[in-house]
């Protein structure tokens, strides 16, 4: 799947803060995830204030995760090469559909920003990325993984913190938006 263009182009001057953008893992695309939404709404009210908007240019990635057998919507053995395609063409439209809800924050908010889609497992795309971009900080939603979950599962922003040459910060979910599973986000 191709990415969408343009890539991010950072001012020098401006402080440049990444933010990883997910979908809701009980609703799926395009429905925005609790913590990744949460995330967003903290920096602009909280660090990226009105005062300084300008100063701030705000980079949203999403890491779509490929369907392992490729068969997410095509699941008959009678599907043909043109069903592949308008699968992963569906796939492109919700990732964007996701995109275009966190830069209508950003927009309502009045800051700058740029979005963009990556392929593949979430922390490895997220380290290459802070690595290719060099922002000033990395921002992630925690989905509040307790330790078990994480030994498991892994925690995106544990692994990010540790392998990332910027600083990162996590923000937490709001206690009134726990599930009692929180892999429900």
């Amino acid at each position: 799947m191709a990415e969408t263009k343009p890539e991010p182009e950072v001012e020098a001057d401006a402080t440049v803060a990444l933010l990883a953008v997910s979908a809701s893992t009980t609703k799926g695309y395009p429905h925005p995830s609790q913590s990744s939404t949460h995330a967003l709404e903290w920096t602009l009210e909280k660090l990226i204030k009105k005062s300084s908007r300008n100063d701030f240019k705000l980079l949203l990635l999403h890491v779509q995760v490929p369907d392992e057998d490729g068969l997410d919507e095509v699941d008959s053995i009678y599907a043909t090469p043109a069903d592949f395609n308008e699968a992963h063409e569906n796939d492109r439209l919700k990732c964007l559909q996701l995109l275009k809800f966190y830069v209508s924050k950003c927009h309502e908010a009045q800051v700058s920003c740029r979005a963009w889609i990556k392929q593949g497992d979430a922390k490895d795309v997220i380290c290459r990325e802070v690595h290719r971009l060099k922002p000033d900080i990395l921002i992630l939603g925690s989905r509040g993984l307790g330790p078990l979950q994480r030994m498991f599962v892994g925690g995106v922003s544990d692994y990010c913190a540790k392998k990332v040459d910027c600083p990162v910060l996590v923000i937490k979910r709001r206690p009134e938006d726990m599930p009692d599973d929180a892999s429900e986000d």
